[in-house]
């Protein structure tokens, strides 16, 4: 009875030893493995590792990348002397376990102050040589790049890398917005007059052109309507002149008939002539035969 609770007892022991001497390092983390309080092994790798129980201990930290946020926005001051207020985030993970525990001791609020503060310095520095509209469009790439590019150099110390930097929100404070508003507005409401006025001086050119073409043409079409009407009655008049020439006598009798025509158009129209006038010839002799 002895000897199986010596047993049951040697056995629980060789468990105990061989669970405490095994660790797995999954594929999101990276291990440093202590001996008396010394870095002696760092595991990048995933995998089942030994270690040696009851004198070396081990401790995880994250490899995969990490957030970190602004909880308020941050006032910067840009070249215009003018205050703005930043919201950004920063992306970043731990490239370097071991020289990350000696840095900050491992500790993730002291990465993230020290990458806070490079990010806040690096950017006065960027915003202070910037206008407004620089930082809020016009460069806000270029700065969002830099910023990470000094940040990433000085987290290189602590065994991090700076993966990326972001600008979230960059706006006015609410005690300059209203003015730099009401300038905006006012700026914006002189243009439109300014193309209004503008507008309104090409219309009336248009217009005037218009009209002077409508004269020109008009005045062409009167000019060409004239030259028809005199060639046409440059052609009558030779018509009648040759029909003349050809028998005199018929064409005074067909101009008389003209004449009457045009003379009683209507049953009211009235002449008072002698009747011995030559306007009569061709009705007095109407009555004759063979004339």
């Amino acid at each position: 009875m002895k000897n199986s609770s010596t047993l049951i007892g040697i056995i629980g022991a060789l468990l105990f030893l061989g669970s405490s001497s095994l660790y797995i390092v999954d594929q999101r983390q990276q291990a440093i493995v202590f001996q008396l309080g010394e870095v002696v092994d760092v595991k990048s790798a995933p995998g089942l590792y030994f270690k040696l129980p009851l004198v070396q201990n081990v401790r995880f930290f994250e490899s995969r990348i990490m957030t970190m946020d602004t909880v308020e926005p941050e006032r910067f001051i840009t070249s215009e002397k003018k205050n703005v207020l930043v919201d950004l985030f920063v992306k970043w993970r731990i490239v370097d376990v071991k020289q990350y525990y000696i840095s900050v001791r491992g500790d993730e609020m002291l990465a993230q102050n020290r990458l806070a503060q490079t990010v806040n310095s690096s950017m006065r520095d960027e915003f202070g040589n910037r206008t407004v509209h620089d930082v809020v469009s016009g460069e806000r790439d270029k700065i969002m790049e830099i910023m990470r590019q000094k940040a990433d150099a000085d987290a290189r110390k602590i065994g991090v890398e700076v993966v990326d930097v972001r600008l979230k929100r960059v706006d006015l404070p609410m005690e300059v917005s209203e003015s730099v508003y009401r300038r905006m507005e006012a700026e914006r409401k002189r243009v439109a007059n300014e193309l209004r006025s503008t507008g309104s001086a090409e219309s009336e050119k248009i217009r005037a052109d218009a009209d002077r073409q409508r004269e020109v043409l008009l005045a062409e079409a009167y000019r060409t309507a004239q030259d028809v009407k005199g060639q046409g009655d440059a052609k009558s008049s030779s018509i009648y002149a040759a029909a003349f020439q050809q028998n005199p006598e018929f064409y005074s009798f067909y101009r008389s008939l003209e004449a009457y025509k045009q003379t009683f158009r209507n049953k009211t129209d009235m002449m008072v002539l002698e009747p011995s006038s030559d306007f009569f010839k061709y009705l007095k002799n109407s009555g004759r035969g063979g004339k």
